[in-house]
């Protein structure tokens, strides 16, 4: 039971809504993306060096980290800047990282995957669901930080989301490094143990918000 419990904040990772804390993403309808540039170069991700972290937690305190990879992507590139991109999310790929016990470990990342009928739309659903996207709609500094703006689609809802993050381009390569923000993943509806959706779950209950950080390095 208690991996249950644990599992939501885990995985939910991928969800997100206007926050106060100032590495927090800003939840607002899908953006319309922009027109790409006629001379806009794709660098195509390596997904063996691009990941996603996350963080989950109880309102207890207790928590659970892990990785999510991408399956594919690409980022676009004009005047030695990002002007787009889009990513495929592997979400089969959903790996629990602080648990050394070989059997909780599996048990948590099934629960995250929804892995049995039971317990197949806790979270992710995988098997219906086996991929999320995210594409940049604009870049821009704001307060002497590049923001990322972009759709994030989960279980075929998409929302737009914005965070900081270091961007480096250079002639072969380009690297997105965001600070770690947070999402609230009851805007993709993955509600379980969600106390703001569900009454009197007590110490079962799972924050809506999952930080997270993501790590992209893509090549020409």
């Amino acid at each position: 039971m208690k991996k249950n419990v644990f599992a939501l904040v885990a995985l939910a990772a991928l969800s997100l809504t206007a926050c106060k804390k100032e590495n927090t993403t800003v939840e607002t309808d899908a953006v319309e993306t922009t027109t790409t540039a006629a001379d806009a170069v794709a660098y195509n991700a390596n997904v063996a060096e691009s990941k996603i972290d996350w963080v989950g937690s109880k309102l207890s305190g207790d928590q659970h980290t892990g990785t999510i990879a991408l399956k594919e992507g690409s980022v676009l590139v004009a005047n030695n800047a990002v002007t787009g991109g889009k990513f495929t999310i592997d979400m089969n790929s959903i790996t629990v990282t602080d648990l050394t016990d070989a059997e909780k470990k599996a048990g948590l990342e099934g629960h995250l995957k929804g892995a049995t009928a039971e317990n197949a739309d806790h979270f992710f659903n995988v098997s219906k669901y086996p991929t999320a996207v995210f594409e940049i709609t604009k870049v821009a500094e704001e307060n002497g930080k590049q923001m990322v703006e972009g759709n994030l689609t989960i279980k075929e809802t998409t929302h737009g989301i914005k965070f900081p993050a270091a961007i480096t381009v250079t002639e072969g390569d380009v690297t997105i490094a965001s600070d770690e923000f947070e999402i609230d993943r009851t805007k993709w509806a993955v509600n379980y143990s969600s106390g703001s959706v569900f009454k009197d779950l007590g110490d079962k209950v799972i924050n809506d918000n999952i930080k997270l950080k993501i790590n992209v390095k893509a090549t020409k």
